[in-house]
């Protein structure tokens, strides 16, 4: 028998317990047994059930795969409010937030394969606010309907269009609009963004896109969600938000860009490059000290940690990464004050969020927004970077660049260009 079977028949198990008729929350766990032939993704997405959320920490160690939902919550701060009243039981809320902090799309899964490192669980949630003994029941139909994984489909479709927005001319007019801004005064610095929708014959598959994306972009989260059988989003980034156990808190600033290669000395002689650039370094630093002071008022004393080059399979970020402990363990107030942090959004933020929404062509929703998983234990959220929403036959890539003074037009959508080729190379015949 295979590993999830087993498990799912010993779940199915602790249901045959007589169960009150009564509201509450009740969590089934079973050891996973892991080996090479199960792969959570692929199962996921066999499913017909939605809404699908699977997560991939960017170390590797950690991963979840959840299914339907118990409960769904549309902020961080109800969903938060709603595991407080739970403390004895380890449930996580897994899903999105959005660009604007204040919308989300978070579920408590009916289902959950959770692995940290070599151990692996399933875990079924029931909660009714009438009957505990319904809900079993519900859950038994839940487990039979359950279909067995089946291989991913090839990333085999035509594509027949591409489209920007804005496109390169538009691009330049806004780049030229923000450092006017800013030289007035107005902004010190803004994140401009550019969507681009590639249209194809056929539609894609997002967790066909996202396996590749795993086998490609190494060093990264990687996150899906789909939301029914035609729209997901989903993503690689390589930028955590924040990582909370207990009241320990790290977080990032990862701005500042130039191009990876192949040849490991040029990408070596591009990194050094990029470590003594100023406009990139001010860039960083910009992002370090909107952080530090957002944070200072929540926290004991802060430690910034030295730069460092991370490099990725089409750029190569500067990072420096951020250390304390909280005054208390609250997972809102890291998401107010970190999400949009000034890597993904510019200084003064209200400003720069006004900015963006007057000027940008589109509206970014869950782009630039973040996705993890929290619990009262701990909590981690990546920032949705490097990421694609999916509408059928349209796949709508991101990717956005600080502006600061003396950005240039040109070198900034070459900069956005090689951001979004970590995603759109998938899509193109020759790297099938």
């Amino acid at each position: 028998m295979l590993p999830l079977d087993t498990a799912l028949n010993d779940l199915l198990n602790q249901l045959s317990s007589t169960l009150p008729d009564a509201p509450g929350l009740r969590v089934f766990e079973s050891s996973f047994a892991l080996n090479d032939s199960f792969d959570a993704l692929t199962w996921l997405s066999s499913q017909s059930a939605y809404p699908q959320f699977y997560w991939q920490q960017r170390s590797g160690s950690e991963e979840a795969a959840v299914l339907g939902k118990a409960v769904a919550f549309t902020s961080l701060e109800d969903a938060q409010k709603f595991i407080r009243q739970y403390p004895d039981e380890d449930i996580r809320v897994w899903g999105l937030n959005e660009f604007d902090p204040s919308r989300s799309s978070l579920i408590l899964p009916r289902l959950e394969w959770r692995r940290n490192g070599e151990d692996a669980a399933l875990r079924l949630t029931l909660f009714s606010e009438n009957s505990l003994r319904s809900d079993s029941e519900f859950a038994k139909a839940y487990i039979a309907a359950l279909k067995c994984a089946k291989p991913l489909p090839p990333l085999q479709s035509k594509m027949i269009r591409e489209e920007h927005r804005p496109d390169k001319e538009e691009w330049c007019r806004l780049i030229k609009l923000a450092t006017d801004t800013i030289s007035n005064g107005k902004l010190n610095k803004t994140v401009l963004a550019r969507a681009t929708d590639l249209h194809f014959e056929k539609p894609i598959n997002p967790a066909s896109m996202l396996n590749e994306s795993r086998k490609q972009n190494l060093h990264c989260y990687h996150f899906y969600m789909a939301f029914d059988p035609d729209s997901a989003f989903l993503g690689s980034s390589p930028e955590r938000l924040w990582q909370r156990i207990g009241k320990s808190l790290q977080t990032e600033a990862l701005a500042g860009t130039v191009a990876n290669h192949n040849d490991d000395q040029e990408a070596l002689r591009l990194g050094r490059w990029l470590m003594s650039d100023d406009k990139n370094q001010r860039e960083n630093m910009l992002v370090v000290k909107d952080i530090c002071q957002r944070l200072e008022a929540e926290c004991e004393k802060l430690e910034v940690l030295p730069e460092h080059i991370l490099r990725l399979r089409k750029v190569q970020h500067l990072r420096r990464q951020i250390q304390t402990s909280l005054h208390k363990a609250d997972d809102t107030i890291c998401l107010y004050q970190l999400q949009p942090t000034a890597a993904v959004a510019g200084l003064p933020r209200n400003a720069a969020r006004e900015f963006i929404a007057e000027y940008e062509p589109f509206t970014r929703e869950w782009y630039a927004g973040s996705a993890g998983y929290l619990s009262l234990k701990q909590s981690e959220f990546c920032v949705s970077l490097r990421s694609a929403k999916i509408s059928g036959n349209v796949v709508r890539l991101y990717a956005g660049a600080g502006i600061v003074p003396g950005s240039d037009p040109e070198a900034e959508w070459i900069e956005i260009n090689n951001k979004a080729a970590g995603l759109k190379t998938l899509l193109q015949p020759e790297h099938k």
